[in-house]
């Protein structure tokens, strides 16, 4: 049974940071894609930041230079450290993974699993 439990959400004060960990559990050996998506009140759910093979990584334009996205080559855990935090940055957000490589594209769809959110709060 494979399941990904989110951890690290919280408010913060504009220009602060936070880490967001998930960890996976369940997977059997193999290849697989991570990442993380956001979701603030009425509007779509929004790709954040990509990793593949431990190493390959991807930002969506608004956070880039602000965000990171990494693993623990050891183990099934994935981190996004978030820096210089913006009031537009809060959402829920959301730890996904699908077996095989990265897709393409910022779509949601082709992920098979999900954690079950961390809210993320910036006041300015």
């Amino acid at each position: 049974q494979v399941q990904l439990v989110e951890s690290g959400g919280g408010s913060v004060q504009s220009g602060g940071s936070l880490r967001l960990s998930c960890v996976a559990s369940g997977f059997t050996y193999g290849t697989y894609c991570m990442a993380w998506f956001r979701q603030a009140p009425g509007k779509e759910r929004e790709g954040v930041a990509v990793i593949e093979n431990y190493s390959m990584t991807r930002y969506t334009d608004s956070v880039k230079g602000r965000f990171t996205i990494s693993q623990d080559t050891a183990e099934n855990m994935l981190y996004l450290q978030m820096n210089s935090l913006k009031p537009e940055d809060t959402a829920m957000y959301y730890c996904a993974a699908k077996l095989g490589g990265c897709p393409g594209s910022w779509e949601y769809f082709p992920y098979n699993y999900w954690g079950q959110g961390a809210q993320v709060t910036v006041s300015s």
